[in-house]
């Protein structure tokens, strides 16, 4: 049996109010981040400041309100993180926890770390993601990304259910570094798993923003050209799409926000349908097992 952390983000960002300009990350990452420390340490990401200065609350300021940004104005979204939000929280993890173990995929970690972080709708990894997100490809570690209101609060539920996807998946499977079949697929295999828990109302706007009947002939054929990328950093523009790459100053590769994403949930949808394999067993298995039973799929008239 697991132990569940959740970490009540709402009570350090009010704190934040009672501390001085210069003591809030400190605050922060003390109260908060370092129940995510050891996440950050296998990430390769500097909990505390490299020569650069970089370390992971950097990290997440360029998403989140950072502890200076933070201030009395937030605090009615704060607010709606309440006693209850985190009562369902807990019950959303356990819901999809469950779903596995239902299917004989057992939780293989001892204890998950629970959060939410609060995000900032001017930043565009916020606002072009409907300003819900989340974090969760390092086993026992979950962060849901938010701006509180009345969508992002009901889709809580359904980016908990992502987020449990991908840390079941790398309890099983070997983290490959980043090659572009292993995100296409994983981000493929959450939204199948999220539209089987809650249905299809509830996928993610990393699908269903993108017309796919007009667009797939050229994401398919522009991610299958690619599909040997074995490495994150050059995989990330055909994940994330154009917007998001212009952004970080890397190169475009002629894709729309999210393309990746969309690809793959098709890609899954369309491994299940061919398999009649579940989407909690296919969870368990290699981009290498799923790709080698998808080659019609890149035809471009097969959706």
């Amino acid at each position: 049996m697991y132990k569940l952390n959740i970490v009540r983000s709402d009570k350090v960002y009010l704190g934040l109010l009672d501390e001085d300009h210069e003591n809030k990350s400190k605050y922060f990452k003390d109260k908060l981040l370092k129940y995510f420390k050891e996440k950050f340490d296998i990430q390769g990401i500097p909990f505390e400041g490299d020569k650069l200065g970089f370390d992971a609350l950097k990290l997440l300021n360029m998403t989140h309100i950072s502890p200076e940004e933070f201030n009395s104005k937030n605090t009615s979204e704060i607010a709606l993180l309440n006693d209850d939000f985190w009562n369902d929280c807990k019950l959303y993890i356990e819901d999809s926890i469950k779903q596995f173990e239902k299917n004989g995929i057992e939780s293989r970690i001892d204890e998950y770390n629970f959060t939410v972080l609060l995000g900032d709708s001017t930043k565009p990894t916020m606002y072009l993601n409907k300003n819900y997100g989340g974090d969760g490809g390092i086993p026992g570690y979950i962060f849901i990304s938010m701006v509180p209101n009345q969508y992002t609060l009901d889709r809580v539920k359904s980016a908990i259910a992502h987020e449990i996807n991908h840390n079941i998946r790398y309890q099983y499977i070997k983290w490959d570094g980043g090659s572009l079949s292993e995100l296409i697929i994983s981000e493929g295999l959450a939204e199948n798993f999220v539209e089987k828990m809650y249905g299809k109302k509830y996928l993610g706007p990393w699908v269903t923003e993108i017309d796919w009947d007009k667009q797939n002939n050229n994401i398919k054929n522009t991610i299958k050209k690619n599909i040997d990328i074995n490495n994150m950093f050059e995989a990330m523009p055909y994940l994330y799409g154009d917007e998001i790459t212009r952004m970080q100053g890397g190169t475009t590769v002629g894709l729309p926000h999210a393309a990746g994403y969309t690809c793959g949930y098709y890609l899954i949808k369309y491994y299940l349908e061919k398999t009649k394999c579940t989407i909690e067993d296919a969870t368990i298995k290699s981009s290498d097992e799923i790709i080698n039973e998808v080659n019609e799929f890149w035809n471009t008239n097969i959706n």
